[in-house]
């Protein structure tokens, strides 16, 4: 939308009165303080990068991969899947680096690949249970 476009929507906005503001804008080049805008093609990135998340059974996997390696018969067997269901999701798991493997013998071990997706998995659990009302009502 054009300058005079997005001016004239906000002046004519259902309230009736002007929505702009006086404040320094993102896009003001004098005021490097305000936080970059992610561009588009970042922000595809991290949608795409939530969206494989958007699993319950994959979020489960993680969830016991995060206390411990194991292999697929005994994911499917704490998942209750089974283990078709569970190398399928551990074939994606692994495309997106969340997860790698190490062979032991004839056993492949499931292990999550990033402390760092650990760190976040821990702080998106504990801010979903403080806030369970929240969320839940």
């Amino acid at each position: 939308m054009s300058d005079n476009l997005t001016k004239l929507a906000f002046e004519n906005s259902e309230y009736g009165e002007s929505l702009h503001c006086d404040s320094p804008h993102i896009a003001d080049p004098d005021n490097p303080s305000l936080a970059e805008v992610l561009t588009v093609e970042k922000a595809q990135n991290m949608s795409e990068f939530f969206g494989f998340l958007a699993d319950a059974n994959r979020l489960r996997i993680l969830s016991i991969l995060a206390e411990k390696e194991m292999c697929v018969g005994d994911l499917a067997i704490a998942l209750q899947m089974n283990e078709s269901a569970v190398s399928h999701q551990l074939r994606t798991l692994r495309t997106i680096r969340f997860v790698n493997f190490r062979k032991q013998g004839r056993h492949v071990l499931y292990r999550l690949e990033d402390e760092n997706f650990l760190d976040f998995f821990q702080s998106v659990s504990e801010r979903l249970l403080n806030n369970s009302q929240n969320y839940l009502a």
